[in-house]
């Protein structure tokens, strides 16, 4: 069969490329075309679209781009009806999945979507677009198959895939050697992946190399971002205290005794190497002020809003500043206090379900596709 995938995100990059590892295996003839990265094209297929050319984050960072994400849409359209997929999987990436999806329906085109967006933090009447849109939704957070449940949705738990990825990372034992750390306890920075969020982010982490001698500070660097892009924040830290390593980050937090992290995925992604973090966030003062008006959940964290408590320190806006972040990171390097969080990130991880979420998801995304297609009389 078919498949055309969007992914518009590193994290994208990883689940789609996953998923595809295992539709393979159970459907020797796939096709795949897609939007994503270099993980997708390691897989196989018809890449069109790189997803570091669109990611633009944010209110104002949309509205200024507004002409470029019009033209991808556009050409998104053309290229999915040239391509004649048996289906149309999404992956995240809502912003732009979403307008893609409601005019695919109506194209006559099935439409299943992996990864649902947050549409339970914010907007939530986009329920019922999505209900219109989207033939099959695959989630991998337990309490939206909850969510969605109270919209007359079905939707289909398939655990979290990143269990898949963490549980079974064996790191690097020379990752110190190779990037000439030392053996001093390493203290992880996770700025985030976008140019927007790293460049309020990192500065502020920065800070904190000066309060905490005896660790050494690894930023870990976007796989979307080149190195040279770190380097003028970087020089105003002193060069022997603070490394970059590159597309490492899971054997960085294999190695690290603390994290400071950016709001995002890779909160969870910590959580699940069982390294105690602290949870940062500064946005554009009027990005967050449209924020905090429409998102209607407690916590920005996946690893609060799963367990639905304050497991990890969130310092956000005002609250991300030398002094707080200081405390906080002084509080989670206690040892009693990391045996805290490591007990609280047990009750996290089964929370999440077993692992095997690509596998499931395949084996779904195939039954349903032969038993829509066997009722249209058709063979695979």
């Amino acid at each position: 069969m078919k498949y055309y995938i969007i992914a518009g995100e590193a994290s994208g990059d990883l689940h789609a490329s996953n998923l595809m590892k295992e539709i393979v295996k159970k459907d020797e003839a796939a096709e795949f075309r897609f939007w994503g990265g270099d993980l997708m094209a390691a897989v196989g297929g018809s890449p069109v679209k790189h997803y570091k050319d669109l990611a633009f984050m944010g209110f104002l960072e949309v509205v200024k781009n507004i002409g470029t994400i019009l033209r991808n849409i556009r050409f998104c359209k053309q290229d999915v009806l040239s391509y004649q997929a048996d289906v149309l999987i999404l992956v995240d990436y809502p912003g732009f999945n979403l307008r893609i999806a409601k005019w695919a329906k109506k194209q006559g085109i099935r439409v299943f979507y992996y990864i649902s967006p947050q549409i339970w933090a914010w907007h939530s009447s986009r329920v019922h677009g999505i209900k219109a849109s989207v033939d099959k939704m695959f989630v991998i957070l337990p309490f939206e198959k909850a969510f969605y449940k109270k919209y007359d949705y079905e939707v289909d738990f398939v655990g979290h895939p990143l269990l898949d990825v963490t549980e079974h990372y064996a790191a690097n034992p020379d990752f110190r050697t190779r990037n000439g750390l030392s053996e001093k306890p390493i203290i992880a920075l996770l700025p985030g992946s976008r140019k927007q969020e790293i460049s309020r982010m990192l500065s502020g982490m920065l800070e904190m190399i000066n309060h905490f001698p005896a660790y050494q500070f690894v930023v870990a660097g976007a796989p979307s971002q080149p190195v040279s892009f770190y380097e003028p924040i970087l020089a105003a830290a002193p060069s022997d205290r603070v490394k970059l390593v590159s597309q490492q980050s899971y054997d960085l937090l294999k190695h690290a005794v603390a994290a400071l992290v950016t709001s995002g995925t890779a909160t969870l992604e910590t959580a699940l190497f069982r390294v105690p973090q602290v949870v940062c966030y500064r946005g554009n003062s009027i990005n967050y002020f449209l924020a905090k008006r429409l998102i209607n959940v407690k916590y920005i964290s996946l690893v609060n809003l799963i367990v639905d408590q304050a497991l990890v320190k969130e310092l956000i806006q005002e609250d991300f500043n030398t002094a707080q972040l200081k405390s906080a990171l002084t509080y989670i390097l206690k040892e009693e206090n990391a045996q805290h969080l490591a007990e609280g990130y047990e009750g996290l991880v089964k929370q999440l379900g077993q692992s095997g979420a690509s596998e499931r998801t395949a084996s779904q995304i195939l039954n349903y596709l032969n038993a829509d297609n066997n009722h249209k009389g058709k063979t695979v």
